[in-house]
């Protein structure tokens, strides 16, 4: 059993005891400590929404009667999707939302993600407060005259669907007149709810589901990576369809599949949105350390600048702010649109992404070989509790101090000459340094990866 307390909510898996798991204890705990911050900040309304994973109507039920206990209005939007929670906050002028979904965790997981009054993921001193708050049990309900009012929205989906059809560089008569064919997978989550819909605004001809039926029983892994992903990828291939589409079952990560049945790539997903707003206004695109040189590329081709985050969508999201980015987001296949809403989007990146490809007349992989070739290799070392992770890559930047080093997250270094990079981030719960290396071939990064897991194990004194 796990229970994961972060600044940014509370996630584990259900079932077990108070404390060692996501608990009803546990729920109400957390859901009560949030509903005390938003009432000493004095809001009144929050916004909650759910995947479709099994736990879910359970803790969405615990936490609407906890927050209607503390006197709070609850506006329940039921099956939905991150993004779609995100945009209603202050479309009802909220003071905050919940956001009911372990992203692209396996079905036993469930958590709660806060949001403060902008629809945004609250910031890390807010998230402190709120733990802290949670850890002291410092609640106090209301009394019987002052409880909360809930009620419910059905179509807030529909909503967020209005707002991408409206979004000035969404061609829906473009899409129209392409007559794609598509293949949804939205591994049996609200995704299965949001796509097809989305993609019958937006004019497309032919829609074919799989895993569209939100019964939270994940057909595959639900982390949309290519090895979960051969079911669609061979039907695409097999059924002559012009594009695969692939969402994590809380719908705010995207990837694509190619008319040959080959992986867009999900690191891709954010370049070739990218490339296509950059293409309607100049300026600057953010994603996190660990995402591809590619988005750096194609932003500097088109006369902006790039600029690298802290990994995580509430330092993306500072980043872009910080910087009045037109773009980003990270390479997991996660979309921000700034001037739609600070939040990683699926809906708007396939409504962006079809509209690219319809005006490039190209196939979708014939865009993708429009973009520079890198390849990511994915890694890590297991240390004992014993060793001190600092120490170790503190001798890894000692040993490269030569190269381009940043260390606003772990540390990377560019090796700016070769085109080539690795990133090294601590995890924050084991002995464990995660390892991403970027080459122009998967030979190369690999070989990066290796060498560098090599330098940490003699760091660590290990080797």
């Amino acid at each position: 059993m796990s229970l994961i307390k972060s600044i940014s909510g509370i996630r584990g898996t259900i079932g077990g005891r108070p404390g060692d798991a996501l608990t009803p204890v546990d729920v109400v705990k957390f859901a009560a400590a949030y509903g005390s911050w938003i009432h000493a900040r004095k809001g009144k309304k929050i916004v909650i929404g759910r995947d479709a994973r099994l736990s879910g109507e359970m803790v969405s039920s615990l936490v609407a009667s906890t927050l209607l206990g503390l006197g709070l209005d609850v506006i329940d939007v039921g099956l939905s999707t991150t993004p779609t929670v995100e945009m209603m906050v202050p479309k009802w002028k909220a003071a905050g939302g919940i956001i009911l979904t372990a992203s692209h965790n396996p079905a036993q997981w469930n958590a709660l993600k806060l949001l403060n009054e902008k629809g945004e993921f609250i910031s890390a001193a807010d998230g402190v407060a709120i733990l802290a708050q949670a850890s002291k049990e410092d609640f106090e309900f209301a009394e019987v005259t002052h409880l909360g009012k809930y009620s419910q929205v059905s179509n807030a989906i529909q909503l967020h669907i209005e707002q991408v059809k409206k979004y000035k560089w969404v061609d829906v008569d473009a899409i129209r007149k392409a007559k794609f064919k598509v293949v949804v997978d939205a591994v049996n989550s609200t995704g299965g709810i949001a796509i097809p819909e989305l993609l019958k605004a937006l004019g497309v001809k032919t829609v074919k589901k799989l895993n569209c039926e939100p019964t939270g029983k994940f057909a595959h892994n639900p982390e949309p990576l290519p090895e979960h992903l051969k079911g669609i990828s061979s039907e695409v291939k097999k059924g002559r369809y012009d594009l695969g589409i692939v969402v994590d079952p809380d719908v705010d990560r995207l990837a694509l599949i190619q008319e040959d049945g080959k992986p867009f790539g999900e690191e891709y997903t954010l370049v070739a949105v990218a490339d296509f707003i950059l293409t309607k206004k100049k300026g600057s695109s953010v994603s996190n350390l660990s995402s591809t040189r590619a988005l750096r590329d194609i932003t500097e081709k088109a006369g902006g600048s790039y600029h690298a985050a802290a990994v995580g969508e509430v330092n993306v999201v500072t980043k872009m702010k910080e910087v009045k980015a037109v773009i980003g987001g990270e390479g997991n296949g996660g979309i921000i649109v700034p001037d739609f809403h600070y939040g990683r989007d699926a809906l708007i990146g396939v409504a962006l992404f079809l509209t690219h490809l319809a005006k490039s007349r190209m196939k979708a992989s014939e865009l993708r070989k429009t973009y520079p070739q890198y390849f990511i290799s994915k890694n890590k070392i297991e240390l004992t509790p014993s060793i001190n992770v600092d120490q170790v890559l503190s001798r890894i930047r000692e040993q490269y101090a030569k190269e381009k080093i940043s260390t606003i997250d772990g540390v990377k270094i560019d090796f700016e000459q070769r085109l080539e990079w690795v990133h090294l981030r601590k995890s924050n719960t084991e002995p464990i340094i995660r390892v991403y290396a970027e080459s122009a071939t998967e030979v190369s990064a690999n070989a990066l990866a290796k060498k560098m897991l090599e330098d940490l194990a003699r760091a660590a004194g290990i080797a």
